[in-house]
């Protein structure tokens, strides 16, 4: 039997990521960005922002979580935006939930996140939750929710609204919606359908990202919320998460979103709406280290040393840690954590070696079943030697 060394093994990997998503790789990380994201590798922790429309998220709170907390993080929106207005065509309905969804992915290319959506249709003007409820169908929407959780699995949820404040009805329903999927996805036995391809997950805790006027000032603390400055500056980005935050908010250009960039402190409040509350932190009582998996101190140390050595003017040269990294979670149970650190683990090992990996089919479209013939292309721009 003849042995494959790991490197062709990862490019293999890599290249059916590129294949299947149709579309061009990920943008290779600069020295800063890879800084950050070989720090990320040994955080195991996740959180889930939740609101009704695109434009609806604190997109500084998403950046604090992505790059200062170093924790998978994501926005749920609950629709696609497609009652709003468009202040850049004429496209309406569901053309403009086709933009809006856009503006959202190129929010999220900035600041880190990830995006999920439900089936809700964002039908314009709600007066009520209960009519927001009764038109998008509670169970429906209750079940893509709970889906996300699932599959997600976020420590923390996060909601910009409560059932009780937050203007027209999308806006509270999200909140109620949301705490009913917070208790709902750990039951198992609330869609059991489901658990043919996920498992029940419960949420260590759900909280308000309170935003009422007096709320943000030094004496709220002892009204028993918990706080976080979002406009912490972030010296490898040479950006603070409220500057960050305003480049991705002016992404929601339809809605004529354009935000001034803020610098200094802005301290954002959480309040507590179930789970096991707080005291200090967002993340209490969770364990963000490899400790969550068994056998995970390992690879937590081997990434460690790669941080160590890592030179940012040759970052290639910890290329065989990060392959020893990748070797070993590959002999841990392939659990959550595990697949998702070593998803993360060949990003940087791409971005570690300057990899450029393309896919081009030689037509637009094909068939199930059909053949179609893909060119895929491999540059290597590091010193480290690749074998294809």
């Amino acid at each position: 039997m003849r042995k494959i060394s790991p490197i062709p093994l990862i490019l293999i990997a890599l290249l059916i990521s590129v294949t299947s998503s149709f579309t061009q790789p990920a943008k290779i990380m600069n020295a800063a960005e890879l800084e950050l994201a070989l720090r990320k590798l040994n955080v195991l922790g996740s959180a889930l922002f939740v609101a009704a429309h695109p434009d609806d998220e604190n997109t500084a709170m998403l950046s604090y979580l992505s790059s200062e907390r170093l924790v998978r993080t994501a926005y749920l929106s609950t629709t696609r935006g497609d009652g709003g207005q468009n202040l850049i065509g004429t496209e309406k309905g569901d053309l403009m939930g086709v933009i809006r969804t856009q503006e959202l992915l190129a929010a999220r290319r900035i600041d880190g996140a990830e995006q999920f959506f439900t089936r809700a249709i964002d039908f314009g003007y709600s007066k009520s939750p209960e009519e927001s409820i009764r038109i998008w169908g509670r169970d429906n929407i209750i079940a893509d929710m709970v889906w996300i959780i699932r599959k997600f699995r976020p420590d923390v949820i996060i909601t910009r609204f409560t059932p009780e404040m937050g203007g027209h009805g999308h806006h509270r329903a999200s909140a109620i919606l949301a705490e009913d999927a917070f208790h709902a996805a750990g039951d198992p036995s609330r869609y059991p359908n489901q658990l043919k391809y996920v498992e029940p997950w419960q949420p260590k805790r759900i909280v308000w990202n309170a935003w009422r006027r007096g709320q943000n000032n030094p004496g709220s603390e002892s009204a028993g919320l918990i706080g976080a400055d979002l406009g912490t500056y972030n010296p490898l980005l040479g950006k603070s998460y409220t500057e960050i935050a305003a480049e991705s908010r002016s992404m929601h250009k339809s809605q004529g979103f354009g935000a001034s960039s803020r610098r200094g402190e802005r301290i954002d409040y959480f309040e507590h709406r179930s789970g096991d509350a707080a005291e200090r932190d967002l993340f209490d009582g969770i364990d963000l280290t490899w400790n969550r998996v068994k056998g995970g101190r390992e690879v937590a140390a081997i990434i460690d040393e790669a941080i160590r050595s890592y030179d940012r003017n040759k970052p290639s040269a910890i290329l065989p840690t990060l392959l020893k990294a990748h070797n070993k979670a590959s002999e841990l149970d392939d659990g959550y954590w595990v697949k998702q650190k070593k998803k993360e683990l060949l990003e940087v090992i791409r971005s570690s070696a300057g990899l450029w990996l393309e896919a081009i089919a030689e037509d637009f479209s094909a068939t199930p079943g059909g053949n179609l013939n893909i060119t895929a292309s491999v540059v290597n721009r590091s010193d480290f030697p690749i074998r294809l």
